[in-house]
């Protein structure tokens, strides 16, 4: 099999406003952010900042969460979940970087509802592999969708620089 590893570095600026655009379109008023660890975090950390979001930014770790950890085990640097504000009634926007299974997201959903009930849970993702879906779980923002086979796996790396392989 073949690997290929792209520099998407000059991209990043695109694909963050790409999401900007998108999540601003949503019209949502004083929304709180939610980065998931470790990829979601840089992204949501930049998001935040391009959006200008007033709420401090929130972060997850779903290690714990997880459906498959006996499959996949739990991730060696698990970090803590913080979250400065209260959830309930929030609109809130979950951002991660690859969206593939699902699984990630259904684990982050049920641990934001261990916060509390918030009023609407947006999904904003770098990249959405478009097959290999186990749950029924769709980006309302995405910067890119890459088609790709359900072997094949994706890595996304960064902040800076930016890589993606496929492998």
């Amino acid at each position: 099999m073949t690997t290929k590893t792209i520099e998407i570095d000059p991209l990043l600026n695109t694909l963050c406003q790409t999401l900007q655009q998108q999540l601003q379109s949503r019209n949502i008023d004083n929304p709180a952010m939610i980065g998931i660890h470790t990829g979601g975090a840089w992204i949501a950390t930049r998001l935040h900042q391009m959006l200008g979001l007033s709420e401090a930014l929130g972060m997850l770790d779903i290690s714990f969460y997880r459906d498959d950890f006996t499959r996949i085990g739990i991730n060696p640097e698990v970090k803590p979940s913080h979250l400065p504000f209260n959830v309930d009634d929030r609109h809130i926007i979950l951002i991660d970087d690859v969206l593939y299974t699902g699984r990630t997201i259904r684990a982050a959903l049920n641990e934001i509802f261990d916060y509390g009930r918030p009023a609407s849970v947006m999904l904003a993702t770098l990249v959405d592999r478009s097959n290999g879906r186990e749950l029924p779980i769709q980006p309302d923002a995405c910067g890119i969708t890459l088609d790709t086979k359900t072997q094949q796996h994706v890595n996304l790396t960064g902040p800076e620089p930016l890589r993606l392989t496929i492998g």
